[in-house]
């Protein structure tokens, strides 16, 4: 077996998020090469077969270009996968690989099992294993759901040239607009799950977090359910944090929120349900009702 990892480089920076693409080679076995637009003095820490493109020429991004070059690394290697993160650059260009190789491809892997890749579905709730028809197949997998490994060494570099013409042009970044709070710069956070129960326990959950001195944070079916506002969402398509103390308040912890928040340097979880998968990343994991078990600490804290 074979994979082909393609790798992330932004802004003069290769992304740590490129060592995900190792954990899960680690996993998948057999052999890795690895495929960077990006340059020589950015070079990602593996012993193996870096094909390397200079970003300064293709640009850091362009689908058709990229695509090209992708393409080109793959006729020489003939990988049984090709790997990239589920990102805006790993979703934009791994269906046009798919497209034109006419195989399978399978978005946001979260593990691998004896069967196939794992991914979620039904809006993160459920899990289901997939398995591509083709033998060879493209992936994108899931930020955080593989731990970031870095093999350490040299690679063994061949420079990567190919067709420059387009019909589209990198321009550059535009961020954001910046709303609401920054839960990124929390040192404490307290994030509410769907195990509150509704709407108006919110004021339970907020009233921990004043008393410990930090934010508000909630999961995405909190969000969705709209009893708080996008800005206060932990996870993939919220913000990602990484406080000294995270508190988990029934939070079941499907893997978009645990890739958000999993670098906190000390989590609690309290959750009624002990198998619930905040537990496995969890310093301390309370087995309690919420809204029995929140109220009595906000107490304690503030007598």
């Amino acid at each position: 077996m074979k994979t082909l990892l393609v790798g992330e480089y932004r802004e003069g920076k290769l992304l740590n998020s490129t060592y995900e693409l190792f954990g899960f080679a680690s996993q998948f076995g057999g052999e890795t090469a690895m495929l960077l637009v990006g340059s020589d003095a950015q070079l990602p820490a593996f012993d193996g077969t870096l094909y390397l493109a200079d970003a300064a020429i293709y640009g850091e991004y362009n689908p058709d270009v990229h695509k090209k070059l992708i393409l080109q690394v793959i006729d020489k290697e003939q990988p049984d996968a090709v790997v990239f993160i589920h990102s805006s650059y790993g979703w934009d260009l791994a269906p046009r690989i798919a497209a034109n190789l006419k195989i399978g491809q399978v978005s946001e892997v979260v593990a691998i099992t004896g069967i196939g890749f794992e991914t979620c579905c039904c809006n993160g709730k459920m899990r289901r294993t997939v398995k591509p028809a083709t033998g060879r197949t493209v992936l994108t997998i899931q930020a955080g759901a593989f731990p970031a490994v870095q093999p350490g060494g040299i690679p063994n570099v061949l420079k990567t040239v190919g067709d420059t013409a387009s019909a589209l042009n990198f321009t550059g970044y535009e961020p954001a607009d910046k709303k609401g709070i920054d839960l990124a710069k929390a040192d404490v956070i307290v994030s509410a799950g769907r195990g509150v129960g509704k709407k108006d326990n919110i004021p339970v959950i907020a009233a921990l977090a004043k008393a410990l001195g930090g934010e508000l944070g909630a999961s995405r079916p909190v969000v969705d359910a709209e009893w708080v506002t996008h800005d206060h969402q932990v996870g993939t398509t919220g913000q990602t944090v990484s406080p000294k103390l995270y508190v988990a308040c029934g939070v079941s912890g499907a893997i978009q929120h645990l890739a958000g928040m999993k670098k906190s340097d000390f989590i609690i979880a309290v959750n009624k349900d002990k198998d619930a998968p905040i537990g496995e990343i969890a310093d301390v994991l309370v087995v309690a009702d919420v809204m029995q078990f929140v109220p009595a600490l906000t107490a304690a804290l503030t007598r």
